[in-house]
């Protein structure tokens, strides 16, 4: 049951950010409905738990040379990714995509530590 829980939240967190990010920046474009944002925030929640993972472990040398400033470059290739699998999003051009990484990092990240202090036992 916590499982589900983590996913559910995980989704809802997401979609959060995909509507924060497509409210802010003018070249992130969402078109979709409720549901469709559902759907394009588990796309992004399964890129998340498979695929940069694998990012970290194969750019390891190069994220500890860089003093971890290449995990935005991972995060980066996360969204685009995420903007190649799903229909509904799309970005134009570089810039919106690393504003997009940075909306979308910093949404969840507030949201996930929030969560820390609300649900802590």
């Amino acid at each position: 049951m916590k499982l589900f829980g983590r996913l559910v939240f995980s989704i809802f967190s997401n979609a959060l950010a995909i509507m924060a990010a497509s409210y802010v920046i003018t070249d992130f474009v969402f078109d979709g409905d409720f549901i469709d944002l559902l759907i394009a925030a588990g796309i992004l929640m399964v890129i998340n738990t498979f695929a940069r993972p694998v990012m970290k472990l194969v750019f390891g040398p190069i994220i500890v040379l860089t003093l971890g400033l290449f995990i935005l470059v991972i995060n980066a290739l996360v969204i685009f990714l995420f903007d190649f699998f799903s229909p509904s999003i799309t970005i134009n051009g570089l810039l919106p995509l690393f504003l997009a990484t940075l909306i979308i990092g910093a949404v969840n990240f507030l949201i996930n530590f929030s969560a820390k202090f609300i649900f802590k036992k």
